[in-house]
């Protein structure tokens, strides 16, 4: 049985529309049709006015819901990650591994093949950020966890059967061919914690590097005679870069200065979400350390930056209010932006026939108040 969508605002890519219903079938939005062509027999659901939105997809989640997925790299851990998110309007995600153990990896990499088969609502792969990173930008993340790509860690990051692979490495620490061999077997490989000169990242970048992982932090940076790993971004008009709209991670002057420097469907609005995210308690253990969240942000006893409180509801509120986008490209941003990134775009991020029905519903003030997955309200 068809469900038809009726009486809500619909955010489509050529902006705001009234008086359509969407209609799903088979977790497919199958048309969109005038309100009063509803097929007969379609079961009707009221969106009393609210904002319908393409669901947000989040590649950056390290938990979420008191969990976290480095303690716990299982299907269930997955589902209960993802279920706190969807609150926040997250329809797809990457739950993310920081830097471990290879065998750590490998649970990660097998529990997400086993969440999909399971269908756990909204996983889209996996992150697996480090351990192949620089200690000199380490940020939070435990050096001593730190190794380089050889065969054997190449072969273990190739290995997902289903869904997508996202690794975030420093170029400087391994070799253009070997992040050519990632991408060759369909590995999106992002740039973080890294020191990289601007030469070496432009040589990533040739060989297939397409993503910075949240820019400004943790890698080398724009200065007057070396533009760095952030001047590498800015200049690069076709890699994804993901940024962290907290108000704290960067400022959101520089994240301005940033938004004119490229096109805006090149950034990704990310969380880098911590335990804390859906939770009153809001400190958690990350590998052995303390974390506690303060001013809206995780840090350990040091004031390291530990990750964020940061959900994706926010982040596209945040985007509006600190960035001064328009609704339409924070929503951008937050979907259609990252469902490229992934090589999703003919799949997701955007309310059109043929797309799957991954949707958020939002009030005025942009709080989520529903959710769709593949067509079903979660």
């Amino acid at each position: 049985m068809q469900a038809a969508l009726i009486n809500g605002r619909v955010l489509m890519e050529a902006g705001l529309v009234e008086d359509k219903a969407i209609l799903i079938e088979n977790g497919v939005i199958a048309a969109i049709v005038d309100a009063g062509a509803i097929p007969a027999g379609a079961r009707a659901h009221d969106l009393a006015g609210g904002l319908l939105v393409p669901g947000y997809i989040d590649t950056q989640v390290n938990g979420g819901g008191g969990v976290l997925f480095n303690d716990s790299p299982t299907p269930e851990a997955i589902a209960a990650i993802g279920a706190a998110h969807r609150a926040y309007g997250t329809t797809g995600f990457l739950p993310t591994l920081i830097s471990d153990d290879l065998s750590v990896v490998d649970r990660a990499m097998r529990a997400t093949e086993q969440a999909i088969a399971q269908g756990v609502p909204g996983v889209l792969g996996v992150h697996i950020e480090g351990p192949f990173l620089n200690p000199k930008r380490k940020g939070i993340h435990d050096e001593g966890k730190f190794r380089v790509i050889d065969d054997e860690a190449l072969d273990l990051l190739t290995s997902l059967k289903v869904g997508k692979t996202l690794v975030t490495l420093a170029p400087e620490r391994t070799t253009p061919d070997m992040i050519k061999r990632l991408a060759d077997a369909g590995v999106r490989v992002a740039a973080g914690h890294t020191n990289a000169l601007y030469k070496t990242m432009r040589q990533a970048l040739d060989h297939g590097l397409t993503g910075f992982t949240h820019l400004f932090n943790a890698m080398s940076p724009l200065t007057s005679r070396e533009p760095g790993a952030v001047g590498a971004a800015l200049e690069s008009q076709t890699a994804w870069a993901g940024i962290i709209v907290d108000g704290r991670h960067v400022d959101p002057v520089t994240l301005k200065i940033a938004l004119r420097a490229r096109p805006l469907d090149r950034f990704m609005l990310v969380t880098d979400a911590m335990p804390t995210v859906g939770m009153t308690d809001k400190r958690f253990v990350l590998q052995g350390r303390e974390i506690v969240v303060r001013d809206g942000v995780c840090v350990d006893e040091n004031g390291t930056l530990a990750g964020s409180d940061l959900d994706m509801a926010g982040a596209v509120r945040n985007a509006i209010a600190l960035l001064g986008v328009s609704l339409e490209d924070a929503v951008m941003m937050a979907s259609a932006a990252p469902a490229a990134f992934l090589g999703l775009e003919g799949r997701r991020g955007r309310i059109a026939p043929g797309f799957a029905a991954d949707l958020c519903l939002l009030d005025d003030a942009l709080n989520v108040t529903a959710t769709w997955i593949d067509g079903v309200a979660r």
